[in-house]
């Protein structure tokens, strides 16, 4: 799955990612966005990404073009009935963004909130839905990107479904690598684009929902551009996008499925990133750097490091890095220094080494030593 030319920057980002040649020349063709090809494709790639979802009888998928936030606003403001109320399940920025987005659009919501470092918990989860009868929906990040951290998905969703409500699923970072199953457990929607774990570019964000729910939601979407029964209603009258599509982010992500597809599926890609996940904290134990969180909580796609503090300097690291054609993250949580290093993309282990190398480099340049933590490279 490794680019072939060396001299391409090397993401180690929760997105965008490094892309494999076969994504990035599929960029190279201009289409008619209203020409049967581009409309045969799309229609394809909704059954494609409904499938992934684990929804292929159940759900449609609904794509838009922005990112994968546009994603999370239009799921929340159209499928959520205007006088919903909604449990935001919170251990991050991105839980936080959801809360963020209904307050803008107006929604009744109220918010759980743990640690960064703290998983989601199923049994609070299910004490606030026994004590307030008035929610409607709930809304949780399957893999939290602040941290890394995976929430425990299947739990939540038996829980949610035992009372009754709604389960909106962000799914940015674990969508094509983890499995996501819409139709067994019952998930009302799953958010995702096209830039993460399914290795394409940025420019789609999509909904993978619940049909027979997304049916009853005309007139929910205070958004014109951002309205999924809209879309999803012309793409069941003409198989066409109501705005202009991203065309060639589109043949992109096709690409993408399709060297996904080669590469064994969600099962294969999953390993290969866990094969990634451990090559890099081991090595950035043997540097000296302690993962953030433990392997329990540790999903395959970014790990945040603890900031070590001086003489360490991660803004220099950062630029000698860059120098060298290797991206990485600044951290974003709020109560720790961080930095952030992603294994996701179309990468290997030679390019973990890689960057492994020079940032042991860098380091032995500036005659910074940090203290070893030990590995921790097994996740569950």
């Amino acid at each position: 799955m490794r680019t072939t030319n060396r001299t391409r920057p090397l993401l180690l980002t929760p997105g965008p990612l490094t892309t494999s040649d076969a994504t990035r020349a599929a960029l190279d063709r201009d289409w008619g966005s209203r020409d049967s090809d581009f409309i045969a494709l799309t229609g394809r790639l909704r059954v494609r990404l409904a499938s992934l979802a684990g929804g292929a009888d159940t759900h449609e998928a609904v794509l838009l073009a922005g990112s994968g936030t546009a994603a999370v606003e239009a799921a929340l403001q159209s499928l959520v009935p205007r006088d919903g109320r909604v449990l935001v399940l919170v251990n991050g920025a991105y839980g936080r963004r959801m809360a963020e987005i209904l307050l803008r659009l107006g929604r009744d919501h109220v918010v759980q909130e743990r640690a960064e470092d703290e998983a989601v918990d199923p049994s609070a989860v299910d004490a606030l839905l026994r004590a307030d009868g008035r929610i409607t929906d709930v809304a949780v990040v399957h893999c939290e990107t602040t941290s890394g951290l995976l929430n425990p998905l299947d739990a939540v969703a038996s829980v949610v479904g035992s009372h009754g409500r709604r389960l909106l699923v962000d799914a940015m970072s674990s969508f094509g690598v983890l499995p996501v199953e819409a139709a067994r457990l019952g998930l009302t929607a799953v958010m995702a684009s096209s830039n993460k774990g399914l290795e394409g570019v940025p420019g789609i964000g999509f909904v993978v929902a619940e049909r027979e729910h997304l049916l009853t939601c005309a007139g929910n979407a205070v958004s014109l551009s951002l309205d999924l029964w809209a879309q999803a209603d012309g793409f069941r009258r003409n198989g066409q996008w109501r705005f202009t599509p991203p065309v060639q982010v589109a043949a992109a992500l096709d690409a993408a499925l399709d060297q996904l597809d080669a590469e064994g599926g969600v099962a294969a890609r999953g390993a290969r990133y866990r094969r990634l996940h451990a090559r890099l904290v081991d090595g950035m134990a043997a540097l000296g750097f302690e993962a953030y969180l433990p392997p329990a909580l540790q999903a395959p796609v970014i790990v945040t490091f603890r900031d070590p503090g001086p003489p360490f300097d991660f803004a220099a690291l950062y630029d000698a890095l860059a120098a060298d054609g290797i991206v990485l993250y600044p951290g974003k949580l709020t109560r720790a220094p961080s930095f952030r290093v992603g294994c996701m993309g179309a990468i290997d282990e030679a390019d973990i080494a890689r960057a492994l190398a020079a940032i042991g480099a860098h380091l032995g340049r500036w005659s910074v030593t940090i203290p070893s933590h030990g590995g921790t490279g097994a996740l569950r």
